[in-house]
């Protein structure tokens, strides 16, 4: 399926090279006095020394535009405003209501992608923080999975480490069934918080956490059964928050930093071999160029400490390496927050000095191995990207905290979210049956929150606002869902399903044509979307998706038109229904039929 950008850029193209005598880019983007605004003749221009306008002339001799456009006109220094001729839209519009896709084919260059996502620690509750990486991280799943991909999701689960010591040790205080029973009712913070107050109060029990500690890193059994104790139970209740989010992760998705134990003496080995090690203050570390304090002097990467244990920095080369070596992965995400970057960035840069970033091993075993792409900086190899993310904050400004200053648990957040979306549906729409009504305030108040996540850049901090979150009114998920679901019902009212596309549509009013061409925009969002995992530009060609058929249904009469007309106007219902719950799916949200 074409785009009308791409298949104008198809035409302009070779115009441009035979005009410029080499390859040209056209560039084109939307424009405001017409569809598409052609800008290369400007740049063309300057490269040849000539008056840009005599340059669009010239191209448009040789374009092939009579099938596609109504208008074409030079405007300004050399800009060509192209405005699409109806029947073309019709045509196009005919194609993308036939494909179940909606236009967005399927990658042509399927790639093997890792997505770090989510991270919870053992024994831990999810708060507050977790969200926008499990939020983010879904959507970039549920995009690179619908475009073709071969997606690997990862969840680094915190599962290893010195504070294992005093919770065993809580867990034997306690006791084995009671404390499996406190963990799986999800009062998972209740049981740190009590081991901690034990583990400072009390010098004998600092004594047996810290013995246990070494046991569990020894392989102890009787150890490595109590600890499988706290994961287990942790992770059934990480199951919980993800079923109520409505997210793709799985129990099998869990990776934690224990898994990758037996890598950590090799690593160090390799990169010792590889001269990157250097001792500073008893620690091997690693020094990646260009990582300086505030002094200037160079930043250490802990990979070894100086008592014989390893950083969390080495599990993350050890990871790292595990997803370029053994994993042969072309792309990495990592959904992590942006305070983490400056870490992330040292790890990126000593894996690109290991040499991890290079020819992947799969390749080199093939007889017929070509040069890995470039990618990044120039390097060679996959991606490795850092998918940051700033601060969810209160009505104060500040990061989002209970009154009493402790993290908002994830669940209740989440179950506030509900009840107060089931107290607007309730008034809403009182005719809904108890079973509908439920499923509908689920749908909406999860999908607020989530919305209210991924409809702003992802980079910079939000506020966490119930009311204008859940509001059916402005740039909401509810705004979104309302005009799916009545889309839907105008679709109900003409008899249920909308009528075949078996010929082109009939684009006659501005307003038809406003909402043909958001429609026919759609892949190249998406796309576009795929490739930046900036999710908001998704989330913003929804929301002009819905103002658009706002307007053309207060301007072009749906079911008291007549014919051809008739058929048009609900196979762009239809469209719009369909673009929108494919869309919001993709940012993991539920688009109810009936609101």
């Amino acid at each position: 399926m074409v785009t009308p950008e791409k298949l104008l850029i198809e035409r302009l193209a070779p115009a441009f090279a035979r005009v410029a005598g080499m390859p040209a880019d056209p560039v084109l983007r939307r424009g405001r006095h017409a569809d598409f605004q052609c800008d290369g003749a400007l740049a063309l221009g300057r490269r040849l020394g000539r008056d840009a306008r005599e340059i669009a002339a010239e191209v448009l001799r040789y374009a092939e535009l009579d099938d596609l456009c109504s208008a074409v006109r030079i405007n300004g220094p050399g800009f060509v405003e192209l405005t699409l001729a109806p029947t073309a839209l019709g045509r196009l519009l005919a194609a993308i209501a036939a494909d179940e896709r909606l236009g967005v084919p399927r990658t042509a260059r399927p790639e093997t992608i890792v997505v770090d996502y989510s991270g919870p620690n053992t024994a831990k509750e999810m708060h507050v923080g977790h969200l926008r990486s499990t939020i983010i991280g879904d959507a970039a799943v549920r995009v690179l999975e619908w475009q073709g991909h071969t997606v690997l999701r990862r969840n680094h689960l915190g599962d290893w480490g010195t504070p294992f010591g005093m919770l065993i040790e809580h867990l034997l205080d306690v006791g084995e069934s009671e404390a499996a029973h406190e963990l799986s009712v999800g009062d998972l913070t209740g049981f740190y918080q009590a081991a901690r107050r034990a583990f400072d109060a009390d010098e004998a029990f600092r004594v047996r956490s810290r013995e246990r500690v070494v046991a569990l890193q020894a392989g102890d059994p009787t150890t490595l059964r109590l600890w499988r104790i706290l994961v287990t139970e942790s992770k059934k209740y990480f199951m919980a928050v993800y079923a109520r989010l409505g997210v793709r992760l799985t129990a099998d998705d869990f990776c934690g930093e224990s898994s990758y134990n037996d890598r950590l003496p090799p690593l160090v080995e390799e990169l010792a071999e590889l001269g990157l090690l250097r001792e500073s203050a008893g620690a091997q570390c690693v020094f990646p160029a260009g990582f300086v304090n505030r002094d200037g002097e160079p930043l250490p990467l802990i990979v070894r400490k100086g008592d014989g244990g390893f950083g969390y920095a080495a599990t993350d080369l050890a990871t790292l390496r595990h997803r370029l070596r053994d994993l042969a992965a072309d792309r990495l995400l990592y959904v992590v927050g942006t305070p983490q970057s400056g870490h992330l960035e040292m790890v990126f840069a000593t894996a690109r000095d290991a040499g991890w970033h290079g020819a992947r091993a799969r390749d080199a075993d093939r007889d017929d191995a070509t040069p890995a792409r470039a990618v990044g900086r120039g390097a060679a190899g996959p991606r490795v990207e850092h998918v940051d993310f700033g601060y969810v904050l209160g009505s104060d400004g500040k990061i989002l905290r209970t009154r009493a200053g402790a993290s908002i648990k994830l669940m209740d957040l989440l179950d506030e979210a509900v009840t107060r979306a089931a107290a607007t549906i309730a008034e809403k729409n009182p005719d809904l049956d108890p079973d509908e009504r439920a499923a509908v305030a689920r749908a909406v108040g999860i999908g607020a929150v989530k919305y209210a996540d991924l409809s702003g850049d992802r980079r910079k901090d939000y506020r966490f606002d119930y009311d204008r979150m859940l509001s059916f009114d402005g740039n909401t998920a509810p705004y979104l869902q309302y005009a799916h679901a009545r889309t839907r019902s105008i679709l109900r009212k003409a008899g249920g399903e909308a009528p075949s596309a078996a010929g082109p549509l009939v684009i006659r009013e501005p307003a038809e044509r406003a909402l043909a061409l958001r429609l026919l925009a759609f892949p190249d969002v998406v796309e576009e979307v795929g490739e930046s995992s900036d999710f908001h530009r998704l989330a913003h060609h929804l929301f002009a998706l819905a103002t658009t058929f706002t307007g053309f249904f207060e301007e072009c009469p749906v079911l008291r038109s007549e014919g051809e007309v008739r058929r048009s106007r609900l196979i762009l219902c239809d469209l719009t229904a369909r673009t929108l719950a494919r869309g919001l799916d993709l940012l993991g949200i539920e688009t109810p039929e009936r609101m």
